[in-house]
């Protein structure tokens, strides 16, 4: 499971662009808490922590609780949004999670075991389809990521979404077709020099080469130049 992360918070009684640019030039981000059947709450947090919390790399798929007026609230960031030039955030949206919620959340997948895929070890690669996999989770328990299993697997294999054993309490959140999250494919130079094998050995016999013969157009243009020549 992603760890909790915790951030403290003040309430900002104002919205609009020029209060959230005298928020952001204090140092401050301007957020918002929203969902759970309650009226949005318009909040502000320190720059520097939510930068640091940024950096974990699973903040997006973690349960931040926000200290608030003595109070915390549970929530999952939903929408962090950067400024275009420099990435530093400018505001973000927190969905605030009742008890026994279910979310949507991205979560990275990581492949284990290469080692033991003889499409691996024969110099194939593994093209990864998606990085991540949607999946619906209890908010209690949203894991940090997923791990498949390459053992056994050969080029040409691909490994579809049914074949994953997702954790207890998630389920993928698309259900409508076994989609692909992976395929074993052979390195791209292998693939070139078969290429050009056949490109120029294509319809020949064994001892035959590429070289052009004569035709007999060829062999009297030949013997017309031998006679300019005299």
């Amino acid at each position: 499971m992603s760890d909790a992360l915790t951030l403290p918070a003040e309430t900002r009684e104002r919205a609009g662009k020029g209060a959230s640019r005298h928020l952001r030039r204090e140092g401050r981000v301007p957020a918002v808490i929203y969902g759970g059947k309650e009226e949005p709450t318009l909040i502000h947090v320190e720059a520097k922590e939510l930068v640091r919390q940024l950096g974990t790399g699973h903040f997006m798929n973690s349960i931040v609780t926000i200290e608030l007026d003595g109070k915390s609230v549970r929530t999952l960031p939903k929408d962090v949004a950067l400024h275009p030039v420099n990435d530093r955030p400018e505001h973000v949206d927190f969905l605030r999670l009742a008890k026994g919620a279910k979310v949507d959340v991205n979560v990275p997948v990581i492949f284990t075991n290469e080692e033991a895929s003889p499409g691996l070890k024969k110099g194939g690669v593994l093209n990864v389809v998606r990085h991540e996999l949607e999946l619906v989770c209890d908010a209690d328990n949203i894991p940090s990521e997923i791990e498949i299993d390459v053992t056994g697997k050969e080029v040409g294999d691909s490994i579809h979404i049914s074949e994953v054993k997702l954790p207890k309490g998630s389920e993928s959140a698309i259900t409508d077709r076994d989609f692909t999250i992976a395929t074993l494919v052979a390195p791209s130079a292998l693939k070139k020099s078969e290429g050009e094998e056949d490109q120029t050995g294509e319809g020949m016999e064994p001892g035959e080469t590429a070289a052009t013969e004569q035709g007999p157009d060829d062999d009297a243009a030949q013997e017309q130049e031998d006679k300019s020549e005299d």
